[in-house]
């Protein structure tokens, strides 16, 4: 995958609040801080739409068939 970057557009009071948020963090910029919390808040996105290990569902599944619900 190639990578790249394109610029996205906030207002100017949230990238003056992130400015001061960053001031003292090791984080350089407001675009590394930006995509760090945007790659954070997928990750979590798509964490959460699992609500089930695989290991998990096979025990619901086996529990049902135990109990006669699915064959």
């Amino acid at each position: 995958m190639k990578k790249g970057s394109t610029a996205v557009s906030i207002p100017t009071s949230l990238y003056k609040k992130i400015e001061e948020k960053i001031k003292d963090l090791e984080i350089k910029s407001v675009s590394s801080y930006v995509t760090k919390v945007l790659r954070e808040s997928l990750s979590e996105e798509k964490e959460a739409g699992e609500a089930f290990s695989k290991e998990d569902e096979e025990k619901v599944r086996e529990r049902l068939k135990a109990l006669g619900y699915i064959d």
